[in-house]
């Protein structure tokens, strides 16, 4: 189950990367068309997004044990999205070996 999970978050942050970059040199952030930005369907998409992004965070809060940790990643997952959850996972998932289990990677480890 690692294996394929490192897999798929190689391709997420790759094509985040990508899709941004592309994004970016296309057009300015904030260069979005007024027409674009207050469409409703943008905005229920937006409040998707950020909550999507805050119920990972809750998850990250839980596994991380120092509060700077905690906030730096709040901040990262709020400014950079799945490109910053896409790089959480994957350090998360070179923790453990190849063979390990899920479990090693969704619980909280022991404290030393």
């Amino acid at each position: 189950m690692i294996i394929p999970l490192r897999i798929l978050f190689s391709l997420v942050l790759i094509s985040m990367l990508a899709v941004t970059s592309w994004a970016s040199l296309e057009c300015a952030l904030w260069k979005t068309p007024r027409g674009v930005v207050t469409h409703p369907w943008f905005i229920a998409t937006l409040f998707d997004t950020y909550w999507a992004f805050l119920t990972f965070y809750c998850w990250v809060a839980y596994k991380e044990t120092s509060m700077l940790a905690r906030m730096a990643w709040l901040i990262g997952i709020l400014l950079l999205g799945n490109i910053a959850m896409a790089i959480y996972m994957l350090i998360e998932l070179f923790k453990v070996p190849a063979k390990g289990q899920i479990e090693e990677v969704l619980l909280r480890r022991a404290q030393s």
